[in-house]
């Protein structure tokens, strides 16, 4: 009998609490006060100005100038393309140009003297008016004295009239000689002003096989290779301006939902950590993160430079009087976890439920199942699922 009941009760005993080493897990202290959220990503720093200089005529890559990470001017010729057709069509437009103006300036000069020849004959006929009006207003003096006759004087305003008529006509024929000439010296001059624009854009196809930053900055990359044929719009070459950077931080999606733009942010460069404000976020997700544009407001470490590895920290929010503890290797924020929470003399520590809240890159807000004052170990106990107790060494 005494053989039953002893098995009995050491069968309701709980099974004895396994040892852990205190060294080995990491213990914090809960505490109560203001806490910062922020969130953490990784990214690069990139330029804010970036130029992509494509290719206006097709081409063949015959040799590249300028290598990456060179300073570049407007006028830097970075590459050089071949395009014999082109420059064929080019001097084809150059004769036609110098036809079209040969053309012109003799047309001019035949305009001129046909204008001029008929000037003259206008010039003629009026000076014919002036001697005829001159002649018929002597005849009628002498006709009032008698020395002329009647028929005379008649005869010689007639003519003075008829001349007088002539002039104008003539006048009109230069008038109309002179519109006529304007007219088609506009028609010719059309002529040489489409020659002369398709010669310049000829021109400066075959001026752009020699290929130019356009703008100053760094040369970042040349995705084309000697040899290369190229089409019209092809990208040749990407210029960037060193001295204006920004950083672009991958935040996990799961933390990303509380950003907004001009939240105070730091970037660190490994070099130095430089000030900034959040300026863009990405609607899209990729791969679980969102891309955090980042404007820096400070002075660059030296070193900075595009494609460099930054590590991003976003300010959340800043919570006054709050209950908080160190982040737990496991559990999300808004969860209830299960925690171990060390005994009045820190030998053993026992399972608790604590609900937590709104979480940080280093702390998380506690709502329930902890005190200020109180100890939890925070490493990863999975290996004790088992156990509601744990003895500590």
């Amino acid at each position: 009998m005494i053989i039953v009941l002893v098995t009995i009760g050491l069968s309701q005993l709980e099974p004895a609490a396994p040892s852990v080493e205190k060294g080995t897990v990491w213990v914090d202290t809960v505490k109560r006060g203001p806490m910062l959220r922020q969130v953490r990503g990784t990214g690069t720093l990139v330029p804010e100005e970036i130029r992509w200089i494509p290719a206006t005529t097709e081409g063949r890559v015959e040799r590249i100038v300028v290598l990456p990470g060179k300073v570049v001017e407007s006028d830097t010729v970075l590459l050089e393309l071949s395009n014999p057709t082109l420059e064929v069509l080019a001097q084809d437009a150059a004769s036609e140009l110098k036809a079209a103006e040969s053309e012109s300036t003799n047309l001019h000069v035949q305009l001129q003297s046909q204008l001029l020849t008929q000037k003259a004959a206008a010039a003629g006929a009026l000076a014919d008016y002036r001697q005829a009006s001159m002649q018929a207003e002597a005849d009628e003096i002498l006709a009032k004295d008698g020395l002329v006759a009647d028929i005379t004087m008649r005869v010689s305003k007639l003519r003075a009239e008829e001349l007088k008529g002539r002039s104008e006509i003539e006048q009109q024929r230069v008038e109309m000689a002179t519109q006529a000439a304007e007219a088609q010296n506009a028609v010719q001059q059309g002529r040489v002003d489409r020659a002369r624009a398709a010669w310049r854009l000829r021109k400066s196809q075959v001026d752009d096989l020699k290929v130019k930053a356009g703008v100053h900055g760094v040369l970042q990359q040349i995705p084309v290779d000697v040899g290369q044929q190229v089409s019209l719009g092809t990208n040749l070459a990407r210029v960037a301006e060193p001295g204006r950077l920004k950083a672009e931080v991958r935040v996990a999606e799961t933390q990303a939902r509380d950003i907004v733009i001009g939240q105070v942010a730091s970037i660190d460069t490994r070099n130095g950590i430089v000030p900034g404000k959040v300026s863009r976020i990405d609607p899209a997700v990729q791969n679980g993160t969102v891309t955090v544009d980042v404007a820096l407001e400070g002075p660059l470490p030296r070193g900075a430079r595009p494609d460099l590895s930054v590590d991003g920290t976003i300010e959340l929010e800043r919570l006054e009087s709050v209950l908080f503890v160190g982040r737990p290797a496991f559990g999300g924020e808004q969860s209830t976890l299960g925690l171990f929470r060390l005994d009045a003399g820190g030998a053993g520590a026992k399972r608790v439920q604590v609900k937590v809240g709104r979480s940080s890159v280093n702390t998380v807000e506690i709502l329930e199942g902890l005190n200020e004052g109180d100890q939890v170990i925070l490493s990863d106990m999975s290996a004790w699922d088992a156990f509601d107790r744990v003895r500590l060494n």
